[in-house]
């Protein structure tokens, strides 16, 4: 792998590393390299799918090293492991067959005044969105786009939210400033590592042995996360040796195709807290782990005794690692979200447009970014997987401390403060449409079979992409392979 140290390519590190509290001369033991000008778009993707992968396995060596007692391992970053990860939904193969990422009634549509976008990919949602609009069940695109063409994005937006279902109206960046829930995303830093509860004693860690190193073995890690963003933190805490018990409620689908991308390492079980038996079960769990990873909306987990405060308090010395869309306060702290609706409501969608696709009325008003022609999209869904690696990192690092100094820690992130990051904050040094790569002749050709690998499985012969945090001594892939969701018991190894 080509080797770049400093300079443009770690500016975004230096930022994400310090806001996880990390010492700053630990980024100098960072090396770069890999292929040149990979995941194009107009904003920064590239910095800051390298910069959420670097300080990942840089808390991951630094944790190694805590436990070994000896220096921290070198770590090495290539952007074409990096761009190969963040688009892994793509490149996953089952049987060579080609799972569907997006449904059909996910998308953009057009309206009296702009546009809306729609997440319909769980059966309830698409439920939601059609018993919001008046549609029957057997409604198809044809019939969504006539209802929503005569309707003004943010009516349509409200009433969905208000049926339980899921739409966000396009929004320049200006426009997301100026909106209350725009306001209380920037209030807040990009993610925060802080003290809870009362001090609990340090938690010593066996020295690790072995080949590979894992930073997190003996570790347990209870993931009560959705979709991509947590199950890649989670992800990756498996990959370092954790013990990662996915748990699920009975009563929610899960796509098998969307778990066996995000399900490497980790076992999955079902578990309905609603019921007497599977909370006491779940008590035992959390009885004996270290981390508890949640993802879903801010107040949909505290009916059942689940607040960070809460879980401090009948486990001290937890690390407590929450992740939510739209963060914790504001007007829309509550509301559901995925990472294609927080690209449109925070302006990246109208930043990313096409402005050739812009009428020459829409361009007078503001052009493509405004009215007028289509929303883009990043090239990766790269506010999910960069928040997954960023909270993975908040994770380790709130170990490395736990074992230093003890106490119990709350790791917060959301992915409008991702967003927010890559739109005002990141620097990229290669100009602000982030294509530019300065010349080395350390690159080489992206070939992103490089960074695929075959592997056996329960469900069949998967294709999928390898993990790229990586350091000196790191595992070069998963221990174990997804499973089918919900099948395995909820017991620790």
């Amino acid at each position: 792998m080509g080797q770049l140290h400093g300079g443009w390519r770690n500016s975004g590190t230096d930022l994400a590393w310090a806001a996880l509290g990390g010492d700053p001369a630990l980024t100098e033991r960072i090396v770069y390299g890999g292929s040149p000008g990979l995941l194009p778009a107009r904003l920064p993707v590239l910095p800051l799918a390298r910069a959420a992968v670097a300080v990942c396995a840089l808390a991951a060596a630094e944790l190694a090293a805590q436990r070994e007692g000896g220096p921290v391992p070198a770590v090495r970053v290539d952007d074409g492991a990096v761009a190969t990860a963040f688009v892994s939904e793509r490149h996953l193969r089952i049987d060579g067959r080609a799972p569907s990422s997006f449904a059909p009634l996910s998308r953009f549509w057009r309206t009296t005044d702009g546009w809306v976008r729609t997440h319909a990919n769980y059966p309830h949602h698409r439920a939601r969105l059609l018993h919001a609009l008046g549609l029957p069940r057997t409604a198809g695109v044809p019939e969504a786009a006539a209802e929503l063409a005569g309707r003004r994005a943010e009516e349509i937006q409200e009433t969905v939210h208000e049926y339980g279902g899921l739409a966000v109206a396009a929004r320049t960046p200006e426009d997301w400033a100026a909106h209350p829930q725009g306001k209380a995303v920037a209030a807040h830093p990009l993610l925060t590592l802080d003290p809870l509860g009362d001090g609990a004693p340090p938690r010593p860690l066996p020295p690790l042995a072995g080949d590979p190193t894992l930073p997190a073995a003996g570790l347990r890690v209870l993931d009560l996360t959705r979709v991509i963003a947590g199950p890649v933190a989670t992800r990756t805490l498996a990959l370092l040796g954790a013990d990662v018990l996915r748990i699920d409620a009975p009563q929610l689908p899960e796509s098998q195709d969307a778990h066996s991308d995000t399900g490497f390492g980790k076992r999955s079980a079902n578990l309905d807290l609603g019921s007497r038996t599977g909370r006491a079960t779940f008590e035992e769990l959390l009885a004996h782990a270290d981390v508890v990873v949640t993802g879903y909306r801010p107040g949909a987990l505290d009916r059942f005794g689940l607040t960070p405060e809460a879980l401090v308090a009948r486990r001290p010395g937890l690390v407590v690692a929450r992740l939510s869309a739209w963060g914790d306060d504001g007007p829309w702290g509550g509301r559901r979200g995925f990472d294609s609706l927080v690209q449109v409501a925070t302006g990246i969608a109208a930043l990313e447009a096409d402005p050739d696709s812009a009428s020459e009325d829409s361009k007078e008003s503001g052009g493509a970014a405004k009215r007028g022609g289509t929303p883009g999209a990043l090239p990766a869904q790269a506010l999910d997987h960069g928040t997954g690696y960023l909270l993975a990192a908040a994770v380790l690092r709130a170990l490395t401390r736990q074992t230093r100094t003890g106490g119990s820690s709350l790791a917060t992130l959301a992915l409008a403060r991702t967003a927010r990051w890559l739109v005002h904050e990141l620097p990229d040094g290669a100009g602000r449409d982030g294509r530019g790569q300065p010349e080395s002749s350390d690159t080489v050709a992206y070939d992103p079979a490089r960074h695929l690998r075959d592997t056996d499985s329960p469900i069949g012969r998967i294709r999928h992409a390898l993990p790229p945090v990586s350091f000196d001594g790191a595992p070069a892939t998963w221990a174990t392979p997804p499973g089918r969701c919900g099948t395995d018991a909820p017991v620790w190894r």
